[in-house]
């Protein structure tokens, strides 16, 4: 069989795959990039976060990004019974950028991975990883379209698979998630609202059920007139709704009159997707000659939007990670990789179960909140749920119980 050698693998070239590349490669090191589909392909995870342009900016890509003409994104709107209340990004308490885009993924992966070409990161396109070994060498074999098998060795092997979860599978790695079976049922539309005094294309609007609190949808805006629409519930209650999956999304959307009103004319041309369990977790995040980035390791909800950020924060952390090891130094990836990222991830996770438990949709409906207190609550919805500074990063189970008390009482 033949053998090449490289000096870091990334298997899948997705957001974190191609922003680990972009990264790694203006370090100088040499990465092959092993994609098993072809681009572009569909996904979600549309509504990006302003914590991301730090990445993007960072991986020398904000250029590819800000010129391919994505939606302007600045904010949140959130909805439930008729009342909206709006998040402006731009008035957080962190640090950093404060707005961002709302993309089309098929298109933006794309122009991620070529950003990555750019830079110099070799990506092989419909070639499949079939087996893993980093019981020594960091080895992985590969099947190519035509059914070649060869192997590549590396000095490091970053897992950027995503829903794939390739390296989870191939070392056994993966453990259930905590969180309940939801399902996710999702499209994109020609929404046709035309000019509604009542809706920012210029935020992603979340719009709760009127009556279930743990059943919401997206509608997330593009910059062509058409937008991603979905709905995210307990699979038991979606199974409940008679119907395919196009017939169960457009009948719960009449179910709420904004919504409703909002996509009375829209256009539903493109076919109905769904996802089932998609809530994961590992063992470890790390280990011997690896590192998983984004989805491979874990994947918490859609409803805060924090899977790209997620996604970009581990290629960053594991793209630092590794040129100190590259220039010899010594890193411990628990301390330096999974550590600081498992912060971020499980500060997000307190909001997610807050959402769901109903406790943070009446922080974020409370007609007369601390204008300091919600610009907090603002910066964790922009995606800076690494910064310690915020109290609500730092504490955020005591911090959140205790806003709801003050809100349950005023």
């Amino acid at each position: 069989m033949r053998v090449e050698r490289t000096q870091v693998v990334i298997t899948g070239a997705g957001p974190s795959g191609a922003v680990a590349a972009g990264l790694l490669r203006k370090a100088g090191h040499d990465v092959l990039i092993l994609e098993r589909e072809t681009f572009p392909r569909f996904s979600i995870g549309e509504s990006l976060l302003p914590h991301s342009m730090t990445y993007l900016e960072e991986a020398g890509m904000l250029q590819d990004v800000v010129e391919a003409g994505f939606q302007y994104k600045n904010g949140a709107s959130f909805c439930r019974k008729g009342e909206i209340t709006e998040f402006d990004f731009r008035d957080k308490f962190s640090k950093g950028w404060g707005s961002t885009y709302q993309v089309q993924r098929a298109k933006f992966d794309q122009v991620l991975a070529n950003a990555a070409e750019r830079m110099g990161a070799q990506i092989r396109w419909r070639h499949e990883v079939t087996a893993v070994d980093v019981s020594g060498e960091p080895t992985v074999t590969v099947k190519s379209p035509e059914g070649e098998q060869y192997q590549v060795k590396a000095k490091f092997i970053l897992d950027a698979s995503g829903y794939g979860r390739l390296l989870p599978r191939l070392l056994k790695l993966e453990r259930p998630s905590n969180f309940p079976m939801r399902e996710a049922i999702f499209t994109h539309v020609e929404d046709r609202i035309g000019q509604d005094p009542t809706f920012d294309r210029n935020k992603i609007r979340v719009t709760v059920h009127p009556e279930r609190d743990d059943v919401w949808f997206w509608l997330i805006p593009f910059s062509d007139g058409r937008c991603s629409l979905g709905v995210v519930a307990a699979a038991e209650f979606l199974d409940g709704v008679p119907g395919t999956h196009q017939e169960k999304l457009q009948a719960l959307v009449t179910q709420d009159p904004t919504l409703a009103r909002l996509l009375a004319n829209a256009v539903w041309d493109t076919p109905v997707r769904n996802m089932r369990g998609y809530a994961s977790n590992v063992s470890s995040t790390s280990g011997p000659g690896f590192a998983l980035l984004g989805n491979a390791g874990e994947f918490l909800d859609p409803v805060f939007s924090s899977g790209v950020t997620i996604a970009f924060t581990s290629a960053s952390l594991a793209a630092r990670a590794l040129n100190r090891q590259f220039n010899g130094e010594t890193v411990d990836w628990e301390r330096d990789y999974s550590a600081p990222l498992r912060k971020g991830v499980d500060a997000f996770r307190v909001f997610v179960e807050a959402w769901y438990a109903g406790s943070f949709q009446k922080i974020i409906f409370y007609p007369k909140p601390m204008k300091d207190v919600r610009g907090m609550i603002c910066s964790i919805l922009a995606g800076y749920a690494w910064d310690e500074k915020n109290p609500y990063v730092a504490e955020p189970k005591r911090r959140l119980r205790v806003l709801e008390e003050l809100c349950a009482q005023a």
